[in-house]
């Protein structure tokens, strides 16, 4: 590699890592859980398709710029004491983000107080001081694929605007 190519290489990197770094801060997204309260809960699909919104939101936030911040599991299971602890204790979620190094945290759930629709919800926690600073619902009606993606695109789209707001930029 010549000293110009080095050099080009160097600037293009220090430019992507202080876009990264600066524009928008790393996000760690949790595992959702599946609040189920209709009278078959916990159906494989449900599970299943719960166990799915993790990695895409993932997916979609990162082909917004944002840079994702892998939590490991076994310490986000360990923090977790129960069912919504996690969502009612954003100073938990703030602790596994700020341990992961990333700047703001989703805590996400799937509601589903019927057969017909459920709901995407979650919270944007500050990792640094604890704060829930947005809370987003999506309505999801049915449980295909491709109506799950889309009520993720919506969700993302909500998100990236608050994390606009709140980053200012």
């Amino acid at each position: 590699m010549s000293f110009f190519s080095k050099r080009v290489s160097i600037v293009a990197l220090t430019i992507l890592v202080s876009f990264g770094a600066n524009a928008k801060g790393g996000v760690a997204v949790l595992d959702f859980e599946l609040n189920d309260v209709t009278s078959n809960p916990g159906v494989a699909e449900e599970v299943e398709r719960t166990a799915s919104l993790k990695r895409l939101l993932e997916e979609s936030l990162s082909a917004r710029g944002y840079p994702i911040v892998p939590i490991d599991p076994a310490a986000q299971a360990e923090a977790n004491k129960g069912f919504g602890y996690l969502w009612d204790h954003s100073d938990e979620a703030a602790a596994l983000g700020k341990a992961s190094g990333s700047e703001f945290v989703i805590v996400g759930r799937l509601h589903k107080p019927s057969f017909l629709f459920a709901y995407l919800m979650a919270h944007l926690v500050d990792a640094k001081t604890g704060d829930v600073v947005g809370d987003f619902i999506v309505e999801v009606k049915g449980q295909q694929r491709n109506i799950t993606v889309k009520g993720v695109e919506s969700l993302t789209r909500q998100i990236d605007t608050r994390l606009k707001a709140v980053c200012g930029s």
